[in-house]
């Protein structure tokens, strides 16, 4: 039988706090996890300023806030990548994310130097 790697899923779950992606990252070491993957992405790459939030969106956040306005709620700016890298190394524990856009893609790969991402399809 194969080794089994278990991929926390801190996704956007740090609601934008970049103390909360560090908890979120010290947590699934905590628990075994090999590695913590986030989500990555420019706000205005991803939602046009009158895109509609999903049904489920609405029913857990603000109903007048645009997709945008949440979007721009749940993202980390580039500084905090850093931190959270930090975060990972000194927990033992691997750094993912799935990019939604191109810049993601480039951010990830050339400014953080993740080896792996996962693609969101």
């Amino acid at each position: 039988m194969g080794r089994v790697y278990i991929i926390a899923e801190a996704g956007v779950n740090h609601n934008g706090s970049v103390d909360m992606a560090k908890k979120l990252v010290e947590i699934a070491a905590k628990s075994g996890a090999n590695a913590v993957k986030f989500q990555t992405f420019l706000p205005v790459n991803v939602a046009g300023k009158n895109a509609m939030k999903a049904d489920y969106q609405l029913e857990t956040t603000d109903k007048k806030e645009s997709q945008l306005g949440m979007l721009k709620k749940l993202s980390l700016d580039k500084n905090s990548y850093g931190q959270i890298l930090e975060t990972c190394k000194k927990n033992n524990i691997e750094f993912l994310s799935t990019p939604f856009d191109l810049w993601g893609v480039r951010f990830l790969a050339e400014e953080c130097n993740v080896s792996k991402i996962k693609i969101p399809y």
